[in-house]
């Protein structure tokens, strides 16, 4: 039992290797604050390029999100890394995460949000057309508003899902969370740097989580 202590559960090595594992900590926050809104858009943008009902764009919209939606985010981000470099263009880790990030979760985010615009009755757009409303104007004011709403929950839920997936980053050597508790951990021997990195995510995410659980009982509520 106490080997298992020393080697998944050393304070000692926790305590030398915090820091590191807070450089990475950063690192991860500012992943979330820039792949998450950058998603989040994109996918709105699809979304409302989508209720615009053009047959040809809707073709490229359907291909988009299906391609997008089909390839592993780890696939994806090593191509999005190893590309470039052939084309003359030297692309940092973090950049690939960022367009590789931007370009599954928009698909995502796409999807959920054509939900949403598809669940405001089309009675309301024709009776913010009558005001006087614009198309643009009606979908920013009216539909939007309401379509966001309808699907709170599964905006929380992708949301959640992105987080935990920049620790793919780790892949393309970023110094974010996990790719510095790996590091830590192959340089002390010892596993107690990914146990507290594991520690930090919960600690991080698990807000999230009840926040989501709420959102959901309250969704079921109102039905």
């Amino acid at each position: 039992m106490s080997d298992i202590i020393a080697l998944f559960f050393n304070t000692d090595i926790m305590a030398k290797t915090a820091g590191f594992l807070l450089d990475g900590l950063w690192m991860t926050l500012l992943l979330c604050l820039v792949v998450i809104p950058v998603g989040a858009l994109g996918g709105l943008a699809v979304a409302v390029l989508a209720a615009l009902n053009r047959r040809w764009l809707n073709i490229v919209l359907v291909i988009y999100v299906d391609v997008f939606r089909a390839l592993p985010p780890l696939v994806l981000l090593i191509f999005v890394y190893n590309v470039p470099p052939f084309a003359g263009y030297r692309i940092s880790e973090f950049e690939a995460v960022v367009v590789a990030f931007l370009l599954n979760t928009s698909s995502y985010y796409g999807e959920i949000f054509r939900a949403g615009i598809e669940s405001v009755g089309r009675g309301q757009r024709e009776a913010a057309r009558s005001t006087g409303l614009g198309w643009w104007q009606t979908m920013a004011w009216v539909v939007l508003p309401q379509a966001v709403r309808n699907v709170l929950p599964d905006l929380v839920s992708n949301t959640l899902e992105v987080a935990k997936l920049t620790s793919i980053a780790s892949v393309i050597a970023l110094h974010e969370l996990m790719f510095a508790a790996r590091s830590a951990q192959q340089a002390t021997f010892n596993y107690s740097p990914l146990i507290l990195a594991t520690v930090i995510y919960f600690v991080l995410l698990w807000p999230v989580v009840r926040l989501l659980s709420r959102l959901e009982h309250r969704k079921i509520a109102a039905r």
